[in-house]
């Protein structure tokens, strides 16, 4: 079984290359490597692109996989939308891009293959075969699969693989051949870590990685994402948060009614009248609004950071609504953090969102209620196995497995009765098996009940529409390197998931209420 990695082979991976191996996604999830030959090719058309990305042009070309190997004549790769076409048949597959240190099993051009019912020899993903010259290395004969989510055991004496429920034997090898491709890690003007386009680490920024730091070694991290500007809509800048008004203005014909919050009262006391504005009380009872008197610090020249407008206007949502009960005036604060808003502009807000009876601060983000998201039905799993994560070498390993299936959009999401993608499922994560490792996983926990670790949206990778992407809580995907920022060791991580979980509501407090 798998040991604690020795020392030496704990280590950062700070080059300024790696090796680049690509690969395809079967129908069934499975990555399929590429050879060292067709890699190097794609590698290199894809440098040539991603310099123009980043510069003059875009990721407007595909590449013909013909023109590297005969064999594969009918497919390209398109890389605005990382996929693989194939042209007579028109089916389509997910492809990525993986690096891996030049030490690795890819960058020495060792693939591990297992023999297919039809006596063809398949690749492992890179990823596998990395992992399996890794155990070898450290004289482990018999390798258990599971830190990386398959239900198998690789037997280096006699060759073979095991699935460990069935007893289901197969024949595996080793064969060494050409390294895959060694190529320039690239980062866009002014980025300062590694470049990264995946929907973790732009879901904080539409404009490309987040600056200043290395990827996801958050150190200062703030207490709650920083929110996203659509593009047609203003924002101004007060100190070191901003304000903004991030929703269109929805039709409310159906909105006449304050909504119900799940917890305890969030707004004030006892609520006055407002100028010649009447208190309608019918709808607003169980809520108590707080309406602010006119003249007060409050209500003069501060804005209204939904709409945009001064709290002594009118709603900016006044014309879009026929709620009855409340007056386009009617201005309210919310208890816990002070922050005032017109009171349809909160009911704008609200209408746009779950409609889960959570309400969060939009000025702050502090949540009143149980903040749910729009997470697709799925299983999460946990297994622990003694290995060490480089950086927590005083410990074993968390492994969760996170299973989403395609599925059709309900009514919470962007497109509902359409279909919707979940690319590159099941997703394996990583935590070190440690007194904070675990407060991070009960608080997973919390979060995966709540819907809040993935969403339906687009992705920030791929540009697909209508998938499953991250929900703004970071995980960590890779085991044993850092090359991409999505591994160990990152001595700031646990502490900026925990930040990132009381963002979405998900603190301490709920294990208590257990």
């Amino acid at each position: 079984m798998a040991m604690a990695p020795s020392p030496s082979l704990v280590q950062v991976y700070t080059s300024p290359v790696a090796v680049a191996v690509w690969e395809w996604q079967d129908g069934l999830g499975t990555w399929h490597p590429y050879s060292a030959t067709v890699c190097s090719f794609i590698e290199q058309q894809f440098v040539q692109q991603k310099g123009q990305r980043f510069g003059l042009g875009s990721l407007a070309h595909s590449i013909p996989l013909g023109q590297a190997d005969p064999s594969l004549a009918p497919y390209i790769i398109d890389l605005p939308s990382w996929t693989q076409f194939r042209q007579d048949t028109g089916t389509m597959r997910a492809v990525r891009r993986h690096l891996f240190p030049q030490h690795s099993a890819p960058g020495r051009g060792v693939v591990w293959e297992w023999l297919s019912d039809d006596g063809s020899w398949t690749a492992y993903e890179a990823s596998v075969c990395d992992y399996l010259e890794q155990q070898v290395a450290r004289g482990n004969q018999l390798v258990d699969l599971a830190p990386l989510g398959y239900n198998y055991t690789v037997n280096y004496t006699t060759h073979t693989q095991t699935n460990k429920t069935s007893s289901f034997c197969r024949s595996v090898r080793r064969q060494a051949g050409p390294p895959y491709p060694v190529t320039t890690i690239i980062a866009p003007p002014g980025h300062t870590g590694v470049a990264c386009s995946c929907h973790q680490c732009l879901s904080g920024s539409r404009t490309g990685p987040v600056s200043g730091r290395y990827r996801h070694s958050m150190t200062n991290l703030p207490a709650y994402p920083a929110p996203q500007h659509p593009p047609h809509r203003t924002a101004s800048v007060f100190g070191t948060h901003q304000a903004f008004a991030p929703y269109n203005k929805p039709s409310l014909s159906g909105a006449r009614s304050a909504p119900r919050l799940n917890t305890t009262n969030p707004w004030g006391a006892a609520p006055p009248s407002l100028g010649s504005q009447p208190v309608y009380r019918s709808s607003l009872s169980h809520l108590g609004p707080q309406h602010l008197p006119p003249g007060s610090s409050t209500s003069g020249a501060v804005d209204c950071i939904i709409c945009m407008e001064k709290l002594s206007a009118a709603s900016g949502y006044s014309d879009v609504t026929d709620c009855k009960a409340i007056g386009p005036l009617a201005v309210g604060r919310l208890t816990k953090c002070s922050h005032a808003f017109h009171l349809l502009c909160l009911l704008a807000m609200y209408c746009n969102g779950n409609k889960d009876g959570s309400l969060q601060c939009p000025s702050c983000k502090t949540i009143y209620g149980e903040k749910t998201g729009t997470q697709p039905q799925g299983k999460m799993e946990v297994l622990r196995f003694q290995m060490s994560l480089p950086g927590h070498e005083d410990c074993g390993t968390i492994l969760i497995v996170y299973s989403i299936p395609h599925g059709i959009q309900g009514p919470e999401h962007p497109n509902p009765g359409k279909p919707f993608t979940a690319r590159g499922f099941p997703r394996q994560c990583y935590l070190p098996d440690n007194a904070q490792g675990r407060k991070v996983l009960e608080l997973l926990k919390v979060a995966w009940k709540r819907r809040l670790i993935f969403t339906v949206g687009t992705s920030s990778t791929t540009g697909e529409t209508d998938t499953v992407v991250w929900n703004e809580i970071h995980h960590k995907t890779e085991m044993d390197r850092n090359v991409t920022g999505h591994g160990y060791p990152d001595p700031n991580y646990l502490q900026n998931v925990l930040a990132e979980l009381a963002a979405q509501g998900v603190t301490e407090d709920c294990l208590e209420q257990q």
